[in-house]
């Protein structure tokens, strides 16, 4: 078909529909943003984690401790004496989520004892201690971030 002025008529090409799909430089984008929240998140989800983890310590510890006073107030002694044994010295050792609880080396004293909380696991490195006048302290090794605490339980990373 012509017009009069003998130019060919063009007829306007039907658009093809778009499908449903995503472009490229559309999920490029998502992934970027998807991997910046991912770094920023699972640094602190861990820590997180790790925080509730060691509450194990401290709580196994303060029961640990407040059955030692019971103890002596029974028998005026942090010893095992006759039939009674130590309740730092109990067999198997008392565990709470990852950590073994017990003495530390040697056998507490007639006046003194000094309990140790050691983490295995998931929280291996962290080992609290608390002693009979409730002075605490921390080592931490090997755990990024995490550092030892002289005069307190570690609670986060970073602080004491």
């Amino acid at each position: 078909m012509h017009n009069a002025d003998r130019t060919p008529v063009r007829h306007a090409r039907p658009r093809p529909k778009r499908t449903g799909g995503f472009t490229l430089i559309e999920v490029m984008v998502t992934v970027a943003i998807v991997a910046i929240l991912a770094a920023i998140a699972y640094p602190s989800y861990r820590d997180y984690v790790m925080r509730g983890r060691l509450v194990d310590a401290t709580t196994g510890l303060a029961t640990l401790r407040a059955n030692m006073e019971r103890y002596f107030q029974d028998n005026r002694t942090y010893k095992s004496t006759g039939a009674f044994t130590s309740p730092c010295l109990a067999t198997p050792a008392p565990t709470l989520g990852y950590f073994q609880l017990s003495c530390t080396s040697g056998q507490p004293t007639d006046t003194t004892y000094k309990l140790q909380a050691v983490g295995s696991g998931p929280v291996t490195g962290f080992t609290f201690y608390v002693d009979q006048t409730n002075t605490r302290s921390t080592d931490v090794s090997g755990v990024s971030g995490w550092s030892s605490c002289a005069n307190d339980w570690v609670t986060r990373a970073g602080g004491c």
